[in-house]
């Protein structure tokens, strides 16, 4: 997980990671804690002392969460994510502890009521569009491409950029190809040409 967002303007937004940050230094007390007698003084302490550090470790991961979506929601007036399979990336062994860390669906729902608070739309791309295996340049759809590549190249037209850049550009055209200025879709536009 290099980041939490990447804007199709190229702004790219780091996730706190706190979880890796911390993580030494809570393995570090709870190895400690290991032959501590269960209930004793000593052990109380010593679970206070992880219960705070686990308590820093969400806060830092919520203030990062609430200022990325609070700009988010305030600045653009329309969002467009996509619908993550969480669930199905938490059960990779590889990359469950990174996903758990930037908090997806936390992501998600505070997008969603921010977004009605301030006034802005939020879009949720299906899960099955190709938005990473897809060209934003000429449109040619990548038969594979591995997790390990995090620059697209394309065949087709020698295009390259960054792999989490190219998908925020195809969500953005896949919207703006469905939607246009005064918010009617094309098919809203092609009986107003009849009329």
């Amino acid at each position: 997980m290099k980041s939490l967002a990447t804007l199709s303007t190229g702004e790219i937004f780091e996730g706190a990671k706190s979880y890796k940050k911390l993580e030494s230094k809570l393995s570090r007390l709870q190895y400690l804690n290991r032959h501590k007698t269960k209930f004793s003084r000593n052990w109380e302490k010593a679970q206070l002392r992880i219960a705070r550090l686990h308590t820093k470790i969400a806060d830092i991961r919520k203030d990062t969460l609430h200022k990325l979506t609070t700009y988010l929601a305030k600045n653009h007036s329309q969002i467009v994510i996509e619908d993550l399979n969480v669930s199905g990336m938490m059960a990779n062994q590889k990359l469950a502890k990174a996903v758990a860390d930037m908090s997806f669906y936390e992501f998600r729902r505070q997008l969603e009521y921010k977004c009605d608070l301030y006034g802005s739309q939020l879009i949720i791309v299906d899960r099955w569009f190709p938005s990473s295996k897809t060209c934003s340049r000429c449109g040619q759809v990548k038969q594979s491409l591995s997790l390990s590549e995090r620059v697209f190249e394309c065949e087709h037209c020698n295009f390259s950029c960054d792999r989490d850049l190219n998908a925020a550009l195809n969500l953005a055209m896949a919207v703006s190809s469905t939607v246009t200025a005064c918010g009617l879709d094309n098919a809203d536009v092609a009986r107003l040409k009849q009329e």
